[in-house]
């Protein structure tokens, strides 16, 4: 039976990739830097998805406000940290390198839709050796922020540098969910990511607990 779906899209923080570590390094080395409390990767988790801006405005907010209003100096030297650390801890969720060799197996394209600027995504992927297997690699800053998740934007854009037909799209995040909406394709959300929330608030399509679950749960989606 073919398999659905010609196009699998995928965020990356929090869904194919378990970043936390990374994210949370640099959001405390920037909390050390102006002498405030480190914070968990279990905390920074909540503070994900929206984009690194609003990821350690919620830090700092979290731990006493922006020193002296000034934000932008503190944001610089967090993706300069982040940058020059991007992968010391970051890998694929369990289970995601087989869904990906499945994927290959069946001639079904995949890429990453992200609201990581486009560069970090790159470097990041670059250096788990996972950038090449990619259809394409859309950041948050690919089309103007503008067009970021959760406009549907990144995803029509992705199905057209992918060549074209059916797509689904997977994320852990209200803004996922929104933008496989805007774009009109199914989304499922993943039980095990950056979660803001309950998953089921979220309003996707289906919802799975690990990678194990997805390739099952797309052809599932056949009739729909």
């Amino acid at each position: 039976m073919k398999f659905p779906f010609d196009i699998v899209g995928f965020d990356l923080d929090g869904t194919l990739l378990d970043t936390s570590g990374d994210l949370a390094a640099a959001v405390n080395h920037v909390l050390d830097s102006v002498g405030r409390p480190r914070l968990s990767p279990e905390t920074v988790k909540q503070y994900i998805g929206g984009g690194a801006k609003l990821m350690l405005q919620q830090g700092l907010e979290a731990t006493g406000g922006i020193p002296n209003n000034d934000f932008k100096p503190l944001y610089r030297q967090m993706l300069t940290y982040y940058e020059a650390h991007v992968s010391v801890h970051s890998r694929p969720f369990d289970g995601a390198l087989a869904v990906l060799d499945a994927l290959d197996d069946m001639g079904v394209r995949y890429a990453v839709v992200t609201n990581k600027f486009e560069s970090l995504a790159v470097k990041l992927l670059t250096d788990l050796n996972l950038a090449h297997r990619m259809g394409c690699i859309l950041g948050a800053d690919t089309l103007g922020k503008e067009n970021a998740k959760p406009s549907g934007a990144p995803i029509f854009e992705m199905i057209q540098r992918c060549g074209g037909g059916r797509a689904a799209y997977i994320g852990d995040s209200i803004y996922d969910v929104m933008a496989a909406k805007n774009a009109n394709i199914p989304s499922v959300a993943v039980s095990f990511g950056f979660l803001h929330g309950p998953v089921e608030d979220m309003g996707a399509d289906a919802i799975i607990n690990h990678f194990d679950e997805l390739l099952e749960c797309l052809r599932g989606m056949e009739s729909n």
